[in-house]
């Protein structure tokens, strides 16, 4: 299972972990997944995806 948004394609972003001596370690920034059934008007039934809490946000917006 892959954790990639399905709308946005939003993905993993490497960044760096920093110490309080200033020491860096790679530490990766995983995107924030909801697994939800969001009703499709075109197939008229409902549709299982992953996406992010954004763009959520912005399909319940649109609505």
């Amino acid at each position: 299972m892959s954790k990639i948004c399905q709308i946005s394609g939003k993905r993993s972003n490497n960044g760096y972990q920093i110490s309080h001596s200033h020491i860096r370690t790679k530490k990766i920034q995983n995107v924030n997944l909801q697994k939800k059934k969001i009703w499709s008007f075109k197939m008229n039934s409902w549709i299982k995806i992953k996406l992010s809490t954004k763009s959520l946000k912005s399909v319940y917006k649109n609505i």
